[in-house]
């Protein structure tokens, strides 16, 4: 089930559909790289009030895809271990590095569950919009067991809610029920305030390892044009999980919408959400 125009959240796939769909995102590492936006600069700013990133922090990153977030904590003088699952998308976020000549930064291809974590703890681990699809069996106790005493679990998740150009993603849902079947009818993006960010809380609390969880919220307006908007689409896993030519009737769809009805172009709303625990 998709959703509308990538509503869904894939916050906690079961496996082994769960790995199988974070496969996808290697599958063409190009296009996301090229397609997904990056995160608001605010969000940065939080990452060094509540989670202490500053120069010269030794970061590990968990699931750094093509570098989006890398290459920033890198520009803001941290000393990072990027760890990226996919090979291809661990590539591209190397080649992203490189231009960063200064940056001592580190992408080991490899899975955070079977890692072997480094003798010297970290300060802060991040995950940005990743975390959701690590083994909730391991992903918080690993994250404490690499950190130093006091050193911050950092999880960025993102969201498309109620904002934007809201009537067409309410006509674009006809294309979703159309191609397919399990969207459920009526489906729309949440206000902000109605989204509930309190599974993360409750994951975290009951390890033990880390003090209370400090929340705050980001919202982003990003226009697209059509051609855009659809090699953003196709960077959802939910949408490359489809047949082909339910994928590509949907992409169709939506893509006649944009042009005939709202001039080649539509503005969605992000909602990002960081969550900031510290290590007791």
């Amino acid at each position: 089930m998709t959703g509308p125009a990538g509503i869904r959240r894939d916050d906690s796939p079961d496996e082994p559909r769960r790995a199988r769909l974070a496969r996808t995102f290697d599958e063409d590492a190009e296009l996301y790289d090229r397609a997904r936006p990056g995160y608001p600069p605010q969000l940065y700013d939080g990452l060094a009030g509540l989670a202490g990133v500053r120069p010269g922090s030794r970061v590990l990153e968990v699931g750094c895809g093509t570098g989006q977030a890398t290459v920033v904590l890198a520009a803001r003088g941290c000393r990072i271990t990027a760890v990226e699952a996919g090979p291809h998308m661990a590539a591209i976020a190397r080649r992203n590095l490189a231009a960063a000549t200064e940056a001592e930064a580190e992408v080991v291809t490899a899975r955070f569950e079977s890692w072997p974590l480094p003798s010297e703890p970290y300060d802060v681990v991040v995950s940005a919009t990743a975390f959701h699809w690590i083994d909730p069996a391991v992903r918080v106790t690993k994250a404490a067991e690499a950190l130093r005493p006091g050193g911050a679990l950092a999880v960025v998740r993102g969201q498309h809610v109620r904002g934007g150009t809201e009537e067409f993603f309410a006509d674009v849902q006809r294309c979703y029920e159309r191609f397919d079947p399990e969207t459920p009818p009526g489906l729309r993006p949440p206000a902000t305030a109605d989204v509930d960010a309190s599974d993360h809380v409750r994951e975290v609390a009951p390890s033990g390892r880390f003090g209370p969880t400090v929340l705050r919220r980001y919202e982003q307006d990003l226009t697209f044009t059509t051609s855009g908007y659809l090699e953003l689409l196709r960077t959802f896993s939910g949408h490359r999980a489809l047949p082909e030519a339910a994928r590509n009737g949907l992409l169709g769809c939506v893509a006649a919408l944009i042009d005939g009805r709202y001039g080649g172009s539509v503005t969605k709303r992000y909602l990002f959400e960081l969550a900031v625990s510290h290590r007791r």
